[in-house]
């Protein structure tokens, strides 16, 4: 019903306006907090409440997997101890003793949320769950989100355990830049060994946005009686990857579609310069040819409204000249691309061809080499 109430808004909008620009307007929703954030520019598209610190409950599950993909190998054997065997809550039911491989474990912390599956891997990569905290919280100030605090891998309610709508936000775009992370929580089913079982596990992930939502890919639910439902969202289309946040919320599906359905519909990935497009050239000093090019590894795109593309800001920063020898690959520069005080992007610049000394000395170790080589 509230797609159906946005789209005869714009429908309205054009036929008064006689089909000039017009977007549509936010969404209301039920959350106490919120954030959409594209992932590769980190441009927030909406947000409400973004900085109110609240509890998150499972999507703490983000942070653990992210930690032990980064710092763990998915074919570590994991022995499950007495801590892990039985933690309250979400479970998948590990036994006391019961061996399981890192993969299979971030599939079950995951898709079913399984508390124990969340002790069992802070104890393996951290050595110790108070360890494990402390790599949870440094790795969240890394990110910027400083308005965060974990006090275990799970989110089982605790006054001290937080985050707010923007930071959680930041921790899952990191995840979702990871492609191991992006399979494990854009995965509906799995099936897992189950030691000393007759049948496996079979894994359905509890996130509604993978069924119902067109581009849906991820990432995580979250509930406990204090925290309510939180949900981070994601979905990927024309070549832009959202993630949503929404905490205390109960229509957390709704709300999450309505919150991405506006942004899709109201912004519009641009390419401000493509992988390997000649961006500048450089002077070389003593080389064979005068001049280098610029070139950029990634895409840079943002997302932006109609129109925005005109308020983009870029500057280079270059030297007026390198020496030479180049070679194809070397960084020798950075550019910044901009937009007001949303965006700030900063990408290196690398040298696009090799560029060989050019000098009376080089040239004598060129023949010398040449002739040795010849003689051989």
């Amino acid at each position: 019903m509230k797609k159906i109430i946005r789209i005869l808004a714009v429908l309205v909008c054009i036929s008064i306006l006689g089909g000039e620009m017009c977007f549509a307007a936010p969404p209301e929703i039920a959350a106490k907090g919120a954030v959409l954030m594209e992932v590769e520019s980190g441009r927030i598209l909406y947000e409400k409440n973004a900085r109110k610190k609240m509890p998150m409950a499972s999507t703490t599950k983000i942070m653990t997997a992210i930690l032990a993909i980064e710092n763990g190998s998915m074919d570590d054997i994991v022995t499950v101890s007495d801590k892990a065997y039985g933690v309250e809550g979400s479970s998948i039911y590990l036994d006391r003793g019961e061996k399981i491989c890192l993969e299979n474990l971030l599939y079950g912390l995951m898709l079913r949320s399984g508390n124990d599956a969340a002790v069992a891997i802070a104890e393996h990569i951290g050595g110790s769950l108070e360890n494990f905290v402390d790599m949870m919280n440094k790795k969240a100030i890394e990110l910027g989100a400083k308005d965060t605090h974990f006090v275990n891998p799970h989110g089982l309610h605790d006054d001290l355990h937080y985050t707010t709508a923007y930071d959680l936000a930041l921790i899952s775009t990191y995840a979702m830049k990871n492609p191991i992370f992006r399979t494990i929580v854009s995965t509906k089913y799995k099936k897992i060994p189950w030691e000393n079982h007759e049948w496996d596990r079979v894994l359905q992930n509890k996130n509604k946005i993978l069924w119902d939502y067109e581009g849906g890919n991820g990432i995580k639910t979250g509930y406990t009686k204090k925290s309510r439902r939180c949900l981070v969202s994601s979905a990927l289309r024309s070549n832009m990857q959202l993630v949503c946040v929404v905490l205390d919320c109960q229509p957390w599906f709704e709300d999450s579609m309505a919150i991405m359905d506006y942004c899709f519909d109201t912004f519009k990935p641009y390419t401000v310069f493509s992988s390997e497009q000649l961006l500048k050239q450089i002077h070389v000093e003593d080389g064979f040819e005068k001049e280098v090019g610029a070139v950029i590894k990634d895409d840079i795109i943002l997302p932006v409204k109609e129109g925005e593309e005109e308020n983009i800001k870029i500057k280079f920063d270059l030297p007026d000249a390198i020496k030479a020898p180049v070679k194809a690959g070397d960084q020798i520069g950075n550019v910044a691309v901009s937009l007001a005080d949303e965006v700030s992007i900063i990408r290196p610049l690398y040298a696009d061809s090799d560029v060989m000394e050019n000098t009376f000395i080089s040239n004598i170790k060129r023949i010398f080499m040449k002739w040795i080589t010849n003689g051989l």
